[in-house]
């Protein structure tokens, strides 16, 4: 039996009983759904062995090539699994961790990602340090034994839910730029950490303000070496654009579907234009998908920023789509609740900004992957 199949009858046969009620639950713009029951099945997909596929053996996982990882996550997609809670973990943290970690810091930090037990949160941009991320200001100074950790971060996906964060800040006082950054694991639960959750356009509040005030980690908690923190942030990076994004693909499939039925039934897919629309964003979904299996490896480089910047305009412009084929019904919210389609389109245009805005894509693209000069 292929990977494939074996994760497509696991599913089948686990989303019932208790975790049926989790089945489509979480994602951008509704991660406050189901947290603890998608906990729950996050611990259910570890004790299995359905997370972390590409990790080795050793560390819990199945050491999985990139054509299963695509297959497992299309099927878990196309079963209506809830969004998983650990993601930031096993997609960022752990392959980071494997790539510079010790064998100290693998045997501590990736078993609890593995097992759904720990959660993880990034912490990369600040008020003056967003999509500049050089410009980093948190700083950290080794006192006792101890990293003590002060700044503040921003837009921190999770982090109210969070047992971990990695965080890059300033550790060389008097550097500057991509110079004297490093790369802490930084525990979430203490006097020194204060979350602050943003309410955002859908009235929900994934992203947060972290601050931190004094707050420690042990001194062997760096990835890397001090002042190394630039290099192993870049990395961590480029593994935000793994194999998931193929499952991410079912579900903009699925939002497609769901704006050409809401046209139908308006009566907004008998204008030419609406029309002509739609059928854009259907070529450019199969566009998509094509070009995310042709550009796939394990260690993603520069080009993956061609991914990003597409998959998140081609999104943002879906959302626009949604309004407009609801026509004047799509400007009210019934009930004072947001429907699917329009928390599509007040969410969407985040994605152009989160995980690298355009700007910086097109930057990357320009720079390093079709050696344009500098700006």
């Amino acid at each position: 039996m292929s990977l494939r199949e074996e994760a497509r009858a696991w599913l089948e046969r686990n989303l019932t009983g208790e975790f049926a009620r989790a089945r489509g639950l979480g994602g951008p713009g509704r991660e406050h759904e189901g947290h603890e029951i998608r906990l729950a099945w996050e611990r259910h997909l570890g004790k299995a062995g359905w997370t972390c596929l590409a990790w080795p053996e050793r560390y819990g996982g199945r050491n999985a090539s990139l054509a299963d990882q695509v297959a497992f996550h299309e099927e878990y997609a196309r079963s209506d699994a809830p969004a998983r809670v650990g993601h930031i973990g096993e997609g960022l943290l752990g392959p980071t961790i494997l790539e510079f970690g010790t064998e100290e810091q693998k045997a501590r930090f990736l078993p609890p990602v593995q097992r759904g037990e720990e959660l993880w949160c990034q912490g990369y941009s600040e008020p003056e340090a967003g999509s500049d991320l050089a410009g980093v200001r948190t700083t950290a100074r080794v006192e006792d034994g101890r990293w003590v950790i002060t700044g503040q971060k921003v837009w921190t996906s999770l982090a109210h839910v969070a047992d971990w964060c990695f965080v890059l800040c300033r550790t060389e006082p008097g550097s500057r730029r991509h110079r004297g950054l490093s790369y802490l694991l930084v525990p979430m639960r203490q006097p020194g950490v204060r979350v602050r959750p943003i309410v955002q356009m859908t009235g929900t509040s994934e992203f947060n303000e972290v601050f931190f005030d004094g707050a420690v980690t042990a001194a062997e908690n760096i990835l890397g070496r001090p002042g190394d923190g630039w290099r192993v942030a870049m990395a961590t990076l480029g593994y935000e654009r793994g194999a998931s994004t193929l499952g991410q693909q079912i579900g903009f499939r699925r939002e497609l579907e769901r704006v050409i039925a809401t046209a139908r039934r308006t009566g907004a897919a008998r204008d030419p234009v609406l029309r002509d629309r739609l059928v854009r964003a259907w070529l450019e979904l199969e566009i998509m998908r094509l070009n995310a299996l042709r550009t796939m490896r394990p260690d993603p480089g520069p080009e993956a920023s061609i991914g990003k910047l597409y998959w998140s305009e081609w999104h943002r412009r879906l959302g626009e789509l949604a309004q407009a084929v609801q026509g004047k019904a799509g400007l009210v919210a019934r009930g004072g609740e947001l429907d699917d389609l329009q928390r599509l389109y007040l969410f969407s245009r985040a994605d152009t900004i989160y995980a690298g805005s355009s700007e910086i894509q097109r930057n990357i693209i320009a720079e390093r992957t079709l050696g344009l000069p500098r700006e």
